[in-house]
Parts: C-alpha cells; structure tokens; sequence
C-alpha cells in the first residue's frame, strides 16, 4: 500500500479541520441578541454561493470577520470548486431558541480519482435585527470520500462531552470486511491546525477489528475537541472531522 495518496487525502481535507463551513470562530451568541430571520438565512446561503456580498449579511464582531470568512470560502472552493452551501430551519432547543442546519457538499477531480466532500453544522444564529453578528455551534462532522461508492463507515463520537470525562472515539466500518486488509488512524487537531487549515499527520496502522476504537480524555476546562480521523479501504478511501464540545453543566449535553 503506497501511503502518498491516502496523505494527499488528507491535505484535501485540511480545510475541514477549521470552521470553513460558515464562520471561523466557535462563538456564543448573546442571549438577548435576536434570532437571525428566515430572509438572512436566505440571503447568507446565496453569499456563500457567490450571489451576493457576505458583508451585506454579516457583521464584523468579536470573532466573526466577513473578510475573513470570505478568505475561507474561497479557500474551501479552491479544493472543491462545485462546493454549496444549503441552509435550513433546524430544531429549537429546550430554551427555545432556533437552529440552523448548514450543509456543505462538494467535490474535486484528481486523475482518475474523484474526492466528495459532505459536511454539516447545527447552529444557533444571532442577529442585530439587520445582519447576523454571532453563532453557536452545537454539531458539527465532514466526511470526505474517494470514489463513486460510499464505504459505510459510523463516526460513534458523541457531539459533546463533560470535563474531565473518559470517552470512546469510535470509527466503524458497518460491512463485514471479508478477508479485506484495512489500515486507519486517528488524531486530535489543534487550535492552531484549525485556524489556519493545517491537516494534522495521521499515522496509518493496520486494523484488524474494522475500525477504529480509541478511549480518550476530554480537557478540564470548557471548550473543543476536534477528531481527524482516515481510513484505507479496497473500496476507498474516507476522511473525516468531528467536533466534541466540551462543557461543564449536564445540562449542555444535550441542549
């Protein structure tokens, strides 16, 4: 197995790492901020489909820069040029407030080999009342695959976690892999790798269970973790991202 391509996958997947799908920061919105309007969402899909102007429906803020984001934007279109973003309504929380779901897919040609990229986020979205000026991130997974068929492949990370907390990192491949010889790893991204797009070295061991199990610790202080993980398949290659909100309240496990 020559190890330059399944590496190669993995820069493809750089821009996953970070929060390329929409804003570049994990931010709260304020609670007394508005909740961004069935027009804006409307207007925000169409800017970052390139039909309008990004500045005309975000606000520049602690953590959210349109500039920035268009840099971003971009960045994720130089590897998938056919990339589209969707928005849609999503589940009010227990405290009421709106989601948003925000999906990303997208695709790229390299020789014979064709990369597909489906990525989504759930959101709570704020709103001045004119432009959107914060977020929340409570979901948010990518999975970048090679070729036309999808390996069926469950991330079994759980979405958040409590501080401190021992938790499985699991990645299964759900078919039975028949005497086929499968080799995967996983890592941690940083903050740093995140912002700046920096896929993180994967070290590829064989793996003979069809997966990947790991236990691992979250941090004792609220914030982020983010899992990269790659698998090599005679049926392809998959890459993936998942992020682990890390919190201190039972309460924010599931809001």
């Amino acid at each position: 197995m020559q190890p330059s391509r399944p590496l190669h996958l993995t820069r493809l997947a750089g821009a996953l790492a970070g929060l390329t799908l929409l804003l570049p920061a994990l931010l709260a919105a304020p609670a007394s901020a508005d909740e961004a309007s069935a027009a804006q969402l409307q207007s925000l899909e169409a800017a970052l489909n390139g039909e309008g102007s990004l500045d005309s429906v975000l606000e520049s803020g602690p953590g959210i820069d349109p500039q920035l984001v268009e840099l971003q934007r971009r960045a994720l279109l130089a590897s998938f040029p056919d990339a589209r973003w969707r928005l849609s309504a999503g589940r009010s929380l227990r405290d009421g407030r709106k989601t948003v779901d925000l999906q990303v897919m997208g695709s790229r040609q390299e020789g014979p080999t064709r990369y597909r990229l489906q990525a989504n986020q759930q959101l709570v979205l704020s709103s001045n009342g004119s432009r959107i000026n914060g977020q929340t991130v409570l979901r948010e997974q990518a999975l970048l695959r090679s070729g036309d068929a999808d390996l069926p492949v469950s991330l079994q990370i759980p979405d958040a976690v409590l501080t401190g907390q021992r938790y499985d990192v699991d990645v299964v491949v759900d078919e039975p892999l028949n005497g086929a010889i499968m080799a995967g790893g996983i890592t941690a991204v940083n903050g740093q790798q995140r912002a700046s797009f920096t896929s993180p070295g994967i070290d590829l061991g064989a793996l003979g269970g069809g997966g990947i199990f790991k236990t691992v610790q979250a941090p004792f202080s609220p914030g982020e973790q983010t899992w990269a993980v790659l698998l090599v398949h005679p049926q392809g290659v998959v890459s993936a991202t998942k992020l682990v909100r890390v919190v201190a309240d039972k309460s924010q496990l599931n809001p």
